[in-house]
């Protein structure tokens, strides 16, 4: 393999095909023809190899075997990451000088990672994020534990907020009832605002087989265009009033958690306490991180290509596609779940694809830089971290990972560490 570097930040891989490898190549190329090839006096997939050339000649299949070569010679490169080659080449080949008998050069050509150029990434100076715990972090942890041990029980009051509504309810517009305005038993929380401004509180002081007519107006802005705007009367029928019954704050309550770190409450607020108190030192340090990454990106130069962000986009779009899967979800539907359209999808995050490369970029070319050691330990760690993480083989890593990539990875990680680990917190 011969690379060199052509113009626009492209690099240039040559290859050669040797007569043994185009061979091989063939050999694929006719396989994957001959399973559904018919030829008068020959059954489905069983055309002897000489019988096809002398009919349609060799040269038919050497569009499919130089693909199936370069496909072998990409691999050689993905092998490579110090390249730094970007998503697909485009492939040069010369037909005229294809040929079974003499080795011959293909040629790929890929986009390659931009230059960076670095700022100060040393002894970068931020704020340093003051850590701050109050009491109200505590009751908010410990009605949180509450909430797990509540119940929603049927009582015989009249309905307020925090109340909830078991009810039958029916929509109408100028007397006629309208799609999607009508159901029973609905589970309604009082003053959660679920429905139409004004619909709850006409709900409240109501009891169980209470009925009324309830009129509401729709937002200007709502969804359904028919709705908008207009007057509704909702004729509805409560059949229950449920209320939260919360357990009482004591060392009985917290016997019911069967935690092993506390017994009572005084215990449960101690390790509540020093819980609370960890995660806002996590938190903090992880915004003191951002901030130092962020300079340190901001001082650098990067221009990422169109084509990187385009790949990286893709991998993301498709990962989303599979969680949509998972749920039984149209991808466009998925989306609607956090209001956007696919074009704003896009848009947002290809946004988000360029700042992550930006990031990844920069820590790349200060690793570089740096030029930090991988040791023999630093690569065994690694492969025992990767074949737990995703219950391989030792051996098994070896397969899909170069010593190259794993000691680029580690360079970075190491990188990473570096930057933080420099910077002042003042």
């Amino acid at each position: 393999m011969k690379f060199e570097k052509i113009e626009n930040n492209r690099g240039k891989f040559t290859f050669e095909v040797t007569p043994h490898e185009f061979e091989h190549a063939l050999d694929h190329a006719f396989a994957h023809v001959q399973q559904d090839l018919e030829i008068k006096g020959f059954r489905k997939g069983h055309v002897p190899r000489n019988v096809f050339e002398s009919k349609y000649g060799v040269e038919s299949l050497y569009e499919d075997a130089i693909n199936h070569a370069l496909n072998h010679k990409y691999q050689e490169v993905q092998m490579h990451p110090e390249f730094g080659t970007i998503g697909e080449p485009q492939v040069d080949v010369d037909f005229a000088k294809v040929s079974r008998e003499e080795a011959f050069e293909v040629h790929l050509i890929f986009d390659l990672k931009p230059e960076v150029t670095l700022g100060q990434y040393k002894e970068v100076e931020v704020a340093k994020v003051v850590v701050t715990s109050h009491e109200q972090d505590l009751k908010e942890e410990l009605d949180r534990l509450i909430a797990t041990k509540s119940t929603l029980d049927v009582v015989d009051k009249a309905l307020e907020p925090g109340d909830t509504a078991i009810f039958d309810f029916e929509g109408f517009v100028e007397g006629v009832p309208f799609e999607g305005g009508k159901a029973e038993n609905y589970q309604l929380e009082i003053g959660s605002n679920q429905f139409i401004p004004g619909f709850e509180i006409q709900m409240e002081g109501l009891k169980a087989g209470d009925a009324k007519d309830i009129v509401v107006t729709f937002p200007q802005d709502y969804q359904a265009e028919n709705l908008a705007g207009k007057e509704a009367t909702f004729k509805i029928l409560v059949h229950e009033v449920k209320s939260t019954v919360r357990p009482e704050l004591n060392d009985e309550f917290v016997a019911s958690l069967e935690r092993e770190d506390a017994k009572t409450l005084d215990e449960l607020k101690a390790v509540l306490k020093e819980q609370i108190a960890t995660e806002r030192a996590q938190k903090a340090t992880a915004e003191e991180n951002e901030a130092i990454l962020s300079k340190v990106v901001e001082a650098a130069t990067v221009t990422v290509p169109e084509s990187m962000i385009n790949q990286e986009f893709a991998q993301y779009r498709e990962q989303l596609k599979e969680q949509a899967k998972q749920y039984g979800l149209e991808f466009e539907m998925y989306l609607s779940f956090s209001g956007l359209t696919e074009e704003q999808f896009e848009e947002q995050a290809k946004k988000d694809a360029e700042a992550r490369l930006k990031v990844n970029l920069v820590i790349e070319a200060i690793a570089k830089a740096e030029n930090f050691e991988v040791t023999d330990e630093d690569i065994a760690a690694r492969k025992e971290k990767l074949a737990g993480m995703y219950n391989l083989k030792l051996e098994d890593i070896d397969k899909y990972l170069t010593r190259d990539m794993i000691s680029l990875d580690i360079q970075n990680e190491k990188a990473y560490n570096f930057i933080l680990e420099s910077a002042k917190r003042v």
